[in-house]
């Protein structure tokens, strides 16, 4: 057993060229030893549990951290490593150990930028991606298809693969701060990485309820001539909106589409640390931002930072509530931001 790394084969007359391989991606057997089980977690966070005086965890950090490798059964698997340590050190953290192969797989998608920026906008919003699963040879050393460059990244762990959907995604949040880290570091993946790096001042002028610099940092995406960009759909709209306000994600927990009040708000942004502002953001095409802060308050999704018993939420007592709207004709974005004191 070697893990997800696969036995290489330098010819067919190689002498070890008997070997059977098992993935965790295609291959059914012995696929679930390849991490933990739900049951398998759900026993070491009650040892946890019972054994730690400051338990700082909760059972959805894990899910939200370490969870979500499908397996070719159906079944999702836990990072077992990452568990462990979460566990061990009593500590939400990436503990992805970096590694010479994890370098080469984002090298070769370095060298294919026109083919795969743009998916990596989507999957970073939380996007499947449709991709057929090649085999993938340990002394490969040329990736050139976009199905060789993500059939690579499911066998070293950095994606998975919904085999029923045939799709990649990726796994969890662990592995999402690497991809947010590419995309804010490589100057390489151009329109991406520029409106990415844009996050930061994005964030800020929300903060600050700068209207006009919001609209100026969503309008500077049409520069660009790349198809996501057309809006033509709520999925390029909302990638964008995770690649403008990437950097929040050093300072809240975004959710997309989540159960809020009396219906789903776009995003919600829970902070990370208490008493910081949450953010509440809806979107609407050919409307008015205004028109989008009357349907937060109508829905009453200011309701999703209360805490419930017996879930743990971040407690925040000031909300901003952010409507952002988009003329398809005009190409224009309007942007409103209202501060509600709530909780108190």
């Amino acid at each position: 057993m070697t893990g997800i790394l696969p036995i290489a084969k330098y010819s067919s007359g190689s002498e070890i060229n008997m070997f059977k391989e098992y993935d965790m991606a295609t291959s059914e057997k012995y696929s679930k030893y390849f991490g933990f089980s739900e049951e398998e977690v759900d026993h070491l966070f009650r040892i946890y549990q019972e054994t730690s005086q400051t338990a700082k965890l909760s059972r959805d950090d894990l899910r939200l951290w370490y969870d979500g490798y499908h397996i070719a059964t159906g079944e999702r698997l836990y990072n077992p490593r990452s568990i462990v340590c979460a566990l061990t050190d009593n500590q939400l953290r990436n503990y992805w150990a970096s590694s010479g192969p994890y370098d080469e797989i984002f090298y070769y998608i370095r060298n294919n930028v026109k083919d795969i920026r743009g998916d990596l906008a989507l999957m970073v919003s939380g996007e499947k991606i449709r991709a057929s699963m090649q085999e993938y040879a340990a002394t490969a050393t040329e990736l050139n298809t976009k199905d060789q460059i993500y059939s690579a990244m499911v066998v070293y762990g950095l994606l998975t693969y919904d085999r029923a959907a045939g799709e990649v995604l990726i796994p969890n949040r662990e592995l999402m701060d690497k991809f947010n880290a590419i995309l804010l570091s490589q100057s390489s993946l151009g329109y991406v990485h520029n409106l990415a790096r844009e996050s930061q001042k994005m964030l800020d002028a929300t903060l600050a309820g700068d209207t006009q610099t919001m609209a100026r940092i969503l309008e500077f995406a049409h520069d660009t001539e790349s198809p996501i960009f057309s809006y033509n759909s709520e999925i390029e709209l909302s990638a964008i909106v995770n690649l403008v306000y990437l950097a929040a994600r050093d300072k809240y927990r975004i959710e997309r589409e989540d159960k809020a009040g009396k219906g789903y708000v776009d995003f919600i942004f829970y902070p990370e640390r208490r008493g910081e502002p949450g953010i509440i953001l809806e979107l609407k095409v050919n409307a008015t931002p205004e028109e989008a802060i009357g349907q937060v308050k109508e829905k009453n999704y200011a309701l999703r930072f209360q805490e419930k018993l017996g879930e743990k939420r971040k407690w925040t007592e000031q909300i901003l509530i952010v409507g952002i709207s988009y003329d398809k004709k005009t190409k224009m974005h309007s942007c409103k931001v209202e501060r509600l004191e709530y909780g108190k």
